[in-house]
């Protein structure tokens, strides 16, 4: 009998509420232990304690007393119980890092034992990201077995790396009415394996909180002694996996059943309910590791103070607003405003961080004084060398003729004017121009007065032909050509492979406008994937066309709701990039945008946390993280595939060729689920009232970018996770004056080389080393392929040399010292025994 409290801190309620409830929750279970002596409560989602912490330090100290007795069992070792498929990989690596050293430093013991009672889902790699952070069991109720057959209620899974965790699935349900308890005891044993003996009843009143009763209890007792449903035994989800692994023994744990992959579908539509949650939790993960890498770097570089206090109240907002009723778009409202507050403070804090590093960085950099030049620093955040094209708003005077950008050798880059942001203001300009950026580091360019010279070479860069017309882009790599009537692609050729990738597309299937008469959670969907109207091409425009990039606009409308895709082709680019603007007027309707790809026998991959994921070519709406690919045969050019990344959405599908009503073919073909308009936290089969008056989400101007990435027969060769991390975090660059310094006009701080192993991290410490805060870098291997790889760390100079097993996860600490050891920690920072590198 496991007496808890699930607590949802946000749901049908503002975070305000949940905070008083969890110190209510557990004065009361405090309450209970003092009546019963053999109750045992059971808490997960360090969040909470917190809270009591601050508010009741009397009530948080008996609760540590509690814990040291062992009647009040701390589990999970996360911040909040999250969702589990959308936040990225390093948010899960944070929930760990934070929720386990609250435990260790409040109580002297971390959790040993993941708890996910509520999530809607689970991504595949979480058995490793549990096992780094000291967990072995795992517990969670969704898929249930109507959604989901499983080889058995515990089982062994499996992440793709190898590593497991003893998983359960708990019968029925995670709370109990706050009155007897046989029909949750017997709901609970009708779902027991009779090779099990054992079943996990969970107690007390939950989602609000309240906790077990008197009367749950006592009917425990009561029905134990009449024997009613066997022995009825006070305990905790570590000591069920404890008993059950003893009474198994080491050859029945090696003879159950293995797991390998997510575990899915519960409330698919959650995956795009509330497209601002998505993109703020997107933008503001990018933006407070960006924070922690350029922290690091100065902290080392200068001595300057690592601002971990400031770091770790802005992780903490952004793993908070990833909880299971916030990030999947199933809160009320108001909880909307609350999220786009705090994760807006959490950025704020990531970017006076970043300010202040870079112009640190920046006035050390050797900067000769040139009159006629503007200095401007280019800073990269990712670990690998970039190439990207950049908007930058300057102010220098007016200039007829414009401006143009050089190195810091004075070569010509690839650059063209375009129009500024400012409206009226004739000293403001703009420019875009080519960054060729180092592995996590920067570059100084100029920007210079008036056009570039007459037959001057693009420094490094031999200037590629770029020819684009109205219903036409094409550069040496790609040709695309927009059908005038329906607005999307009727080819798009990969020169380098000859295929037509999107060769007879159906243009008035690109999107997709259907009613969608499902709950916010989207209950009982399997897939998105309906028949619906497109929208009407109103007008289609060359926006801009110069020697470094050109645009063609794709203007839509249906009914009160307006789309515009922006269709843009570097010189030298093997992607195309689309910037979507969606003014949304729509009511319980849904917006599907569709990618045909012409091959055949096509096989899909998504993006997961940390990882990939191979899934059915089958139609279902599958969560993902940034991109999703498709590859298949084609009768001329072999295999081949072409891969959707995008930077706000997590609703895809992958779904077959199919006949259509009119006789037509539609390919093969990757869906985004771009808008979905239910009401606000609208739980099916609840009705709605015909007479009332209802809040529908996702109403008024949405933005995001998507990337079209055609390729040859694997997707490797793509480097599609690279390709989403630079989308989503771009180089940034900012204004700087003349001074002498230290520093080059380049540099790189840390590089991953670029291959199938990924750094995925740069920070601080959370403990200071000998030498003050030490340099922490974890990388992961992206490809699926055992290798050896070198990490270049000049920041500390070093070199780490590592092996790396499929899909693995590593993560060092490096002192500062080149002459003391680097060691690998876990994913809480702690030392992994007896592996130290030199």
């Amino acid at each position: 009998m496991i007496g808890n409290a699930h607590i949802d801190p946000v749901w049908l309620w503002p975070w305000q509420e949940g905070y008083q409830e969890a110190r209510a929750t557990f004065q009361s279970a405090i309450d209970r232990m003092d009546e019963y002596d053999d109750f045992i409560f059971t808490c997960d989602q360090m969040v909470l304690l917190s809270w009591v912490e601050e508010s009741d330090p009397v009530l948080f100290a008996r609760i540590r007393q509690r814990v040291e007795e062992g009647r009040w069992v701390n589990v999970g070792g996360w911040w909040v119980e999250p969702d589990c498929n959308m936040p990225m990989g390093e948010s899960f690596a944070r929930q760990g890092l934070y929720g386990q050293r609250y435990l260790q430093s409040r109580f002297g013991r971390p959790a040993t034992f993941a708890m996910n009672v509520d999530p809607f889902g689970h991504n595949a790699m979480l058995p490793q990201i549990l096992r780094s952070q000291g967990m072995t069991g795992y517990a969670f109720l969704r898929p249930g077995p109507h959604e989901k057959t499983l080889p058995g209620s515990v089982f062994w899974w499996e992440s793709p790396d190898g590593s497991r965790v003893l998983a359960c699935r708990i019968p029925y349900e995670y709370q109990s009415s706050g009155g007897e308890i046989d029909e949750q005891a017997q709901r609970s044993i009708g779902q027991l394996e009779p090779e099990l003996h054992d079943v996990m009843v969970f107690f007390g009143v939950g989602n609000h909180g309240g906790g077990p009763t008197k009367a749950n209890i006592e009917s425990i007792y009561r029905f134990d002694r009449m024997g009613s449903f066997g022995s009825m035994k006070m305990s905790s989800p570590p000591q069920f996996f404890d008993e059950f692994s003893a009474r198994a023994g080491r050859e029945g744990l090696d003879s159950l059943p293995v797991w390998r992959g997510d575990l899915q579908h519960h409330a698919p539509g959650c995956y795009s309910s509330h497209s601002g949650i998505k993109l703020w939790q997107r933008k503001a993960q990018a933006t407070v590791l960006s924070a922690e890498r350029w922290a690091a770097v100065v902290t080392i570089t200068t001595g300057v103070d690592y601002p971990k206090a400031d770091l770790e109240n802005a992780w903490k907002q952004v793993l908070f607003n990833q909880f299971h009723d916030v990030l999947p778009g199933s809160a009320l409202e108001t909880a909307y405003d609350d999220a786009r507050d705090q994760l807006g403070e959490a950025i704020s804090i990531a970017k006076r961080i970043i300010t202040r590093s870079q112009n640190i960085i920046a006035r050390q950099i050797d900067i000769p004084l040139e009159p006629s030049h503007q200095p401007v620093v280019v800073f990269n955040p990712h670990p690998w060398p970039t190439t990207s094209v950049l908007d930058l708003q300057y102010q220098t005077g007016a200039r007829p003729d414009g401006m143009h950008m050089v190195d810091a050798a004075g070569r010509p880059v690839p650059s063209q004017n375009v129009r500024a942001l400012s409206v009226g203001d004739e000293g403001r300009g703009a420019i875009a121009f080519q960054s060729d950026l180092p592995a996590f580091g920067y570059r100084l360019y100029y920007l210079r007065g008036g056009a570039a010279p007459a037959g001057a070479a693009w420094g490094d860069a031999s200037p590629q032909p770029l020819h684009s017309s109205e219903h036409t882009l094409e550069n040496r790599h790609l040709r695309l050509t927009l059908d005038p009537d329906t607005g999307w692609l009727s080819s798009l050729v990969d020169k380098r492979s000859g295929a037509d990738l999107a060769a007879n597309a159906l243009g008035d299937h690109h999107t997709q406008i259907c009613q969608d008469p499902t709950d916010t959670w989207g209950h009982r969907v399997v897939s998105y994937n309906w028949p619906g109207v497109p929208l009407r091409t109103d007008r289609i425009s060359l926006r801009e066309s110069g020697p470094l990039r050109s645009r063609i606009r794709v203007e839509r409308s249906w009914g009160r709701s307006t789309m515009i895709e922006d269709f843009i082709l570097g010189h030298d680019s093997d992607q195309v990039e689309v910037r979507v603007t969606i003014d949304w007027r729509e009511r319980a309707h849904m917006l599907k945008l569709r990618f045909p790809v012409a091959v055949s026998d096509p096989t899909a991959t998504f993006e997961i946390p940390f990882g990939t994921l191979e899934r059915p070519v089958n139609g279902s709406e599958e969560p993902g993280q940034s991109w999703v690919d498709l590859t298949g045969d084609t009768e001329a050019h072999g295999r081949v595939g072409l891969a959707v990344v995008n930077n706000a959405k997590h609703g895809y599908d992958a779904s077959p060729a199919r006949v259509l009503d009119d006789g037509r073919v539609e390919s093969a073909s990757i869906g985004i689920t771009a808008v979905r308009s239910p009401v606000y936290s609208w739980h099916d089969p609840r009705l709605l009232d015909p007479e009332e008056s209802y809040s529908y989400q996702d109403q008024g101007v949405q933005t995001f970018t998507y990337l079209l990435v055609p390729h040859g027969a694997d997707w490797r060769e793509a480097d599609l996770t690279r390709r989403a991390a630079l989308l989503g975090s771009a180089p940034r660059a900012m204004m700087e004056s003349f001074h002498e310094g230290p520093l080059r006009p380049s540099a790189s701080f840390a590089s991953d080389r670029g291959g199938s192993v990924m750094i995925t991290a740069i920070k601080g410490s959370e403990d200071d080393g000998v030498d003050g805060t030490d340099l922490i870098v974890r990388a992961v291997e992206t490809s699926g392929s055992a290798t050896t790889v070198e990490l270049d760390l000049p920041l500390v100079g070093r070199t780490l040399t590592a092996e790396f097993a499929a899909h693995q996860i590593r993560t060092w600490r490096i002192p500062r010292d080149p002459e003391s050891p680097a060691v690998e920690v876990d994913l809480v920072e702690w030392p992994v025994p007896t592996t130290i590198v030199p």
